[in-house]
């Protein structure tokens, strides 16, 4: 074999050695190409969790909204139910007013000593007679003596802070001083009187308690407010 024979082979070996070496090393670029790809992947799927915790944090957000729409909802209904409460009370209101004032025709008045002698008092009791409500205001506007035409004085501190309404059979009191139960009084005996309710001008005849009448000292005598029942203090005088 010649020289040129022997530098042609050389010469071809060399191409295909270095045709093999750029083969492998783009083999390996390629190689390092997708093992630098999987790497974005990765980010992408871990990514992935960052998403959903996005979306939970919307999820949370939503349910505070409809909390706080509950939340305002419940204030709502408070306030319908305190209209409905104060709807009530105008309610209350306008039926007490609504209840027709006590004539002479409704009630049945009676009087009774209080305590023992000296008598120095006596309770009137004006009891519903009717079969229906009826409102008794004021006090029981009294005359013990034909000599002394005008009323005895009402006690102001008895009055009640609320309008008595009588249901059907029931009673209201007013309690009524006739003298101080001294000797040196100038006291009359009295075996009836009269009472007028207010709002109405019907006389009513009330016999005076005990076989014997009571004492009455005319400028003396007071009297308290119609009440459902006697107050120790503000029927006190």
């Amino acid at each position: 074999m010649n020289h040129s024979t022997l530098r042609q082979r050389s010469a071809l070996l060399a191409v295909a050695g270095t045709a093999l070496v750029l083969s492998l090393t783009a083999c390996q670029s390629d190689a390092d190409s997708k093992s630098t790809s999987a790497p974005s992947a990765t980010t992408t799927v871990a990514s992935s969790p960052a998403a959903d915790g996005t979306t939970a944090g919307k999820g949370t957000g939503t349910s505070g909204a409809a909390g706080s729409a509950g939340s305002a909802g419940s204030k709502g209904s408070a306030g319908s139910a305190d209209a409905s409460a104060g709807d009530t009370g105008a309610t209350g209101e306008q039926a007490s007013a609504s209840t027709p004032v006590c004539t002479a025709r409704d009630v049945r008045v009676t009087a009774a000593t209080q305590d023992g002698p000296p008598y120095t008092h006596l309770v009137l009791t004006a009891r519903n007679s009717t079969g229906h409500s009826c409102r008794l205001t004021g006090f029981p506007q009294i005359q013990f003596l034909e000599s002394h035409k005008q009323d005895v004085p009402a006690v102001a501190k008895s009055k009640p802070a609320t309008p008595v309404v009588l249901e059907a059979g029931a009673p209201a009191y007013a309690l009524v001083k006739l003298s101080d139960g001294g000797v040196d009084e100038e006291n009359e005996p009295v075996s009836a009187f009269s009472v007028m309710l207010e709002g109405d001008s019907t006389v009513i005849a009330v016999t005076a308690p005990g076989s014997d009448g009571i004492a009455v000292d005319p400028a003396k005598a007071l009297t308290g407010y119609w009440t459902p029942e006697l107050r120790n203090g503000a029927d006190d005088f």
